[in-house]
């Protein structure tokens, strides 16, 4: 290890142990190497905007957050909700599987796990809550069903991680509708059981014309993910394109459709999305120029060669990157480790022959996984504030949902074609 990395790394440890912004530590850490290797910061700068000018799919992720936003911001949540509930009928335990369900569908719009456990979450505690769950067991199922979201296309770590390997965006999204699937099934299941054990409430009987009632007003909002996806797959429209699309759509049908955005709330969803863009675009830049570094240290080649000296085996290369990201996911936010961590994989992972597409998912699962996971899970912080449930209590009730995750990880990290069966069958790869 040369002296520049070495400071790197030991001015990046303090930051994280200080508990400053991981983006701060990134650009700090990235800045004392620059200096002590006397580099010329224009260059670093002018290699970071052409990173962004040159990559068109990285335009995506901006519009899926707003989107993310407008959809919060109207009735588009309650509309999902009801629908949802319609589904499950008397079963026990019926607003847990509606929680389940109603992440599955809203997966389908947004892609992202913070903007369904902030938004739909909020609903599903409430009314979990008032029927007897316990606020703990409510804030858990939350938790786990969010991370469908970012599965399940559209996806916004799938559009980064398609960045970062020069990967099909819709071969990746197609990729994930089976493990998004598959992992609401395995989680319905547990509730099932849970439900059965704990003796939890039935759903009420649904009348055949307040569940028509319910599917006709949902249905505006149910037709997002159709048009997404049917343009991504037919060629009318690139991801990027897509994303655009479904703003416009979402500011449309909450404004028209359900009558919910006024002028003073769409003002306050692009201050909204203003400030989480700015926040993962700082995250990106200061990736950019962690991934000059690594670069020119020949880090990832170094780390591959070791890896490669250590195992030749790719199922046991996954095994060993499975434990790391579940190991950093439960101390480090998950833009970190796509964005640092990640990239140095990705080589390896080609010289086995692991397939692109499935590499991705595993990773991109495994990531989500974190963001359910004690001490600094995200997920977890948000289901607490939003219902003011002590932490402690959530990080008991999780405990099982992981389990669960666990199972579905291992699945689709042995068995490739369930992340490869339809992009394959739809000529994608």
């Amino acid at each position: 290890m040369s002296f520049p990395l070495f400071i790197t790394l030991l001015v990046f440890i303090l930051i994280f142990i200080l508990r400053m912004p991981i983006a701060l530590g990134m650009l700090a850490s990235a800045a004392c190497y620059l200096l002590v290797k006397g580099a010329d910061l224009s260059l670093v700068v002018n290699q970071v905007m052409n990173t962004y000018y040159t990559n068109y799919v990285i335009i995506a992720v901006p519009l899926f957050i707003f989107t993310a936003n407008v959809m919060n911001s109207g009735k588009v949540t309650e509309m999902i909700y009801d629908f949802a509930l319609g589904l499950v009928g008397r079963m026990r335990g019926a607003l847990g599987q509606v929680n389940i369900l109603g992440s599955l569908i809203f997966s389908g719009m947004t892609g992202s796990a913070i903007a369904d456990a902030a938004g739909l979450g909020k609903i599903e505690i409430e009314a979990m809550t008032k029927s007897g769950f316990e606020p703990e067991f409510a804030c858990a199922i939350t938790a786990a069903s969010a991370t469908i979201g970012p599965i399940f296309p559209p996806s916004i770590p799938l559009v980064i991680y398609a960045m970062l390997s020069s990967t099909s965006v819709g071969a990746l999204f197609m990729g994930g509708m089976v493990p998004g699937v598959l992992l609401a099934i395995a989680l319905m299941i547990y509730v099932a059981i849970v439900s059965k054990k704990r003796n939890y409430p039935r759903g009420e009987k649904i009348v055949l014309k307040t569940f028509i009632s319910a599917t006709v007003k949902a249905i505006p909002a149910l037709l997002t993910p159709v048009i997404l996806l049917v343009g991504i797959y037919t060629g009318v429209m690139t991801p990027t394109e897509a994303g655009a699309i479904a703003g416009l759509y979402a500011i449309i049908i909450s404004v028209f459709a359900y009558k919910a955005l006024g002028f003073k709330d769409l003002l306050n969803v692009v201050k909204d999305s203003i400030r989480d863009v700015g926040a993962t675009s700082i995250m990106i830049g200061a990736a950019t120029i962690i991934s000059y570094i690594v670069a020119r240290e020949q880090l990832a080649a170094n780390i591959g060669n070791w890896i490669l000296g250590i195992t030749s085996s790719k199922w046991t290369f996954l095994f060993i990157v499975n434990v790391v990201i579940l190991i950093l996911g439960m101390f480090m936010d998950t833009s970190t480790i796509q964005l640092v961590f990640v990239p140095i994989m990705i080589p390896v992972a080609n010289a086995l022959g692991i397939d692109m597409i499935h590499f991705g998912l595993v990773v991109t699962f495994n990531m989500m996984v974190g963001l359910s996971t004690p001490p600094f899970g995200m997920l977890l912080f948000i289901t607490s504030g939003i219902s003011g449930t002590p932490l402690k209590d959530i990080m008991r009730e999780i405990l099982w949902p992981i389990i669960v995750m666990l199972i579905v990880l291992i699945l689709i990290t042995y068995i490739p074609e369930i992340t490869l069966f339809l992009p394959r069958a739809a000529g994608l790869i």
